[in-house]
């Protein structure tokens, strides 16, 4: 008898926290990098709130996220080489791997199996398995004996991830289904991709990857479509032999960039965001900004593009309206801005400023502001929106 009561007792108490605690999704949900403490804040977007933190996670410093397919799990490379996966339901974290030195990011697979993380140190880019972060293969990035620090690295459709090679001026892709051991995949090496290529882009439906070059005028292209790709220069020369300016802040160049037909790309050590037709990749038009562009963003539906920058700008940020390619709005979200997201379907724009210790949420077309979260020393933000997304 006091065995049954017990369980009844036991029953009615799971009941009633199943009836106070709904199944709840993770649509709604992203992340904020608190670069200063080793901690990730878990936001809900629609209600613009902070739902929790995560703790332990390490140098922060140039972190970045990638996500599960089904949003459950955020993939947290840090700057210290560490890998961790959290649970953005639980706050937990489930797995932590120190996988390298010095790691300034990562991707994840097409179906989801693998998650790859790109390195500084000791170069070159490790895939673990995404349930367990167990090593599956190791890809140094070795040339002439001398190794190269790894950027640029994007999942592609087919099971292959795309890179380059900063030191050594070349691109790699790897095809994880080439062959029956995944411990050994397929690499396919470009070489004389261009000086010193900075970051890369993948276009929306996954056929071009786009390198930016960082020691020269120009951009390195690889249509993944080619029976037999190839790398090939485009914009060569753009800066019209004007001297750069000196560069405070890499830029970064990822496919969050493309709107519609046309690619909006920082130059490279001037105050202009060039404008490149996809289909021809050539250069059309190029837009006056306010300072050295760091991210350029275009909002979900294309009709805008966000733009952010480098020191002594770093405190503003610019809008681009996609039809007449003219700055229509400048904001001062405040000191530092390092990063910004759009919500889903780009009625909000989320922007991390660094130095102010917040994190300021536009409503992106009146451009009021809709909600600000205190955050200390917030850098990237990241929503679960990214898992279904190529190259993100």
């Amino acid at each position: 008898m006091n065995a049954l009561r017990l369980l009844v007792i036991v029953t009615a108490l799971v009941l009633s926290g199943c009836a106070s605690s709904p199944p709840a999704g993770t649509g709604d949900l992203g992340v904020v990098i608190e670069r200063a403490n080793g901690t990730v804040a878990v936001i809900n977007t629609t209600d613009r709130r902070i739902v929790g933190e995560v703790a332990g996670l390490g140098d922060l410093s140039h972190a970045s996220v990638v996500f599960s397919r089904d949003g459950l799990f955020a993939y947290v490379f840090g700057r210290d080489g560490a890998l961790s996966k959290v649970n953005v339901l639980t706050r937990r974290i489930e797995i932590r791997t120190q996988q390298a030195g010095n790691s300034i990011g990562g991707a994840i697979s097409q179906d989801g199996r693998y998650v790859a993380a790109q390195n500084y140190v000791p170069g070159g880019v490790k895939i673990f398995d995404a349930r367990t972060l167990a090593l599956v293969a190791d890809v140094p990035a070795v040339v002439d004996g001398k190794p190269s620090r790894v950027v640029g690295l994007a999942d592609v459709p087919g099971g292959r991830f795309v890179f380059s090679l900063f030191d050594a001026g070349q691109i790699w892709l790897v095809d994880m289904q080439a062959g029956p051991d995944p411990a050994h995949p397929k690499v396919t090496r470009f070489p004389d991709a261009g000086k010193q290529p900075y970051d890369g882009l993948v276009t929306p439906n996954g056929r071009y990857y786009v390198a930016g070059l960082f020691g020269e005028d120009g951009l390195a292209l690889i249509d993944l479509w080619d029976e037999t790709p190839s790398v090939r220069k485009v914009l060569s020369g753009y800066g019209r032999g004007e001297a750069p300016l000196p560069v405070f802040k890499m830029p970064h160049l990822r496919g969050w960039a493309i709107a519609g037909r046309y690619a909006y790309l920082p130059a490279v050590g001037r105050h202009e965001v060039l404008v490149v037709d996809t289909e021809t990749w050539s250069e059309v038009d190029r837009i006056a900004v306010a300072g050295q562009p760091v991210f350029v963003i275009a909002r979900p539906d294309g009709r805008q593009v966000w733009v952010n920058f480098a020191v002594p700008d770093y405190d503003r940020v610019q809008v681009i309206d996609t039809v007449c390619h003219q700055v229509v709005r400048t904001l001062e979200p405040g000191a530092a801005v390092l990063h910004m997201e759009f919500t889903p379907r780009g009625e909000a724009v989320w922007i991390s400023s660094r130095d102010a210790h917040r994190v300021s949420v536009f409503d992106t077309e009146h451009f009021a502001t809709l909600g600000v979260l205190d955050l200390p020393s917030p850098s990237g933000v990241f929503f679960t929106a990214r898992a279904a997304r190529i190259g993100f």
